[in-house]
């Protein structure tokens, strides 16, 4: 039986007095419309509901297609759950040693108050050019994660720009190739990818780069753009300060605020009433106070030399990994959003169904009615 143009809101008694031209198989089945009418005789109704065009075959290919697709959407789901939960952990693992190296530059910045020290990465020259390191996903089916970030980096561009300051950029990440390889006229210094989970081999790749622009003075500034995870439902894309580094070794924003965060949000699978669920804690990381009293036996500078490098690394790592846990829980509430939408569809498209079927059923009753009380 195939569709016209159907909803399952049409009189079921039809009257002589219509003036639309019912066939006489229509006047048997009065769920079936005509080629030349097709009102509805509740429009209220009808303007809420799209019209279904196929038959009862193609509704149940399209049922068990939504049903297939809502099963691959859940288990992504599920997937990304997982994967949140490791790249969170190793964020929190990592807090420990970043801290720590803040705490020993911190000491070694009040011994050198008094001295003229020439770092190089700390080195703050007038800025001419300027090198943006953006941080994207790998894949896509994470909602808006990646337009987000690369419309943070076009917006910077812009405004460099408009300073008349020139730029180049340092693209680590599929999706932010894909994106400035299809637009030549913005200068990319290098194209890097990023992995599964991050390691501290790719990050030292990416600080190699920026230390080497930033010390041969082909560049004054280096920022870093990447998406701060700030919830399972929330993340911020951001822009940081990466060169010159702040002599007590803080990360700063563009304006020179530290961002260094103190804690973290933890988020954890359990099972609640047979389904999956999300919780979360908040978790301090506690490191160990250093005496005021510590006495190194290098020279200070020597040390600085050194440990900026070592902070720097460990910076950009940490962004790498919460750009990763920010597109795991994008990834996560977009197929969250999908596994909806899939019971929604699945939801009418067996109820239109359903109608079909008994109206197709009480149809055939009507013809069989009718040809028996023909024979009488």
């Amino acid at each position: 039986m195939a569709c016209s143009n159907l909803t399952m809101w049409v009189t079921s008694k039809p009257t002589l007095s219509d003036t639309s031209p019912l066939s006489f198989s229509s006047c048997l089945n009065p769920f079936q419309l005509s080629n030349h009418s097709s009102t509805v005789s509740n429009p209220s109704r009808s303007s809420s509901v799209t019209p279904v065009h196929c038959n009862l075959r193609e509704l149940r290919d399209r049922i068990g297609s939504v049903t297939n697709t809502q099963k691959i959407t859940e288990a992504m789901k599920l997937v990304a759950a997982a994967k949140v939960r490791r790249a969170q952990e190793a964020v929190v693992n990592a807090r420990p040693f970043s801290e720590t190296l803040v705490e020993v530059l911190y000491s070694i910045n009040e011994q050198l108050q008094t001295e003229d020290v020439d770092v190089p990465l700390t080195n703050v020259r007038p800025v001419k050019k300027v090198a943006l390191v953006v941080v994207t996903g790998d894949r896509g089916l994470c909602g808006g994660f990646n337009n987000q970030i690369i419309k943070k980096a076009e917006q910077r561009i812009k405004e460099l720009k408009a300073l008349n300051l020139e730029y180049t950029v340092i693209s680590v990440g599929k999706k932010g190739n894909s994106y400035f390889l299809r637009r030549p006229y913005i200068p990319v210094d290098k194209f890097l990818e990023g992995g599964n989970l991050p390691t501290a081999k790719e990050a030292q790749a990416i600080a190699d780069d920026v230390f080497s622009l930033f010390v041969s003075e082909e560049v004054d500034k280096v920022e870093l753009l990447y998406t701060k995870f700030v919830s399972l439902v929330k993340s911020s894309p951001v822009i940081h300060t990466l060169l010159p580094l702040s002599p007590k070794g803080e990360i700063c924003d563009i304006n020179g605020t530290c961002v260094d965060a103190a804690d973290d949000e933890f988020f954890r699978l359990t099972t609640k009433e047979g389904k999956l669920t999300v919780e979360r804690d908040v978790v301090r990381t506690e490191t160990i106070d250093f005496s005021p009293v510590l006495q190194f036996e290098q020279d200070p500078v020597q040390i600085l030399d050194a440990l900026l490098p070592l902070y720097l690394n460990s910076q950009i790592l940490r962004s790498l990994q919460e750009s990763l846990a920010s597109e795991l829980a994008a990834r996560m509430t977009a197929m969250s959003s999908a596994t909806d939408n899939a019971k929604e569809l699945k939801k009418t498209y067996t109820q239109v169904y359903n109608r079909k079927r008994q109206a197709k059923i009480t149809g055939e009753i009507l013809e069989i009615v009718a040809g028996a009380n023909a024979l009488v």
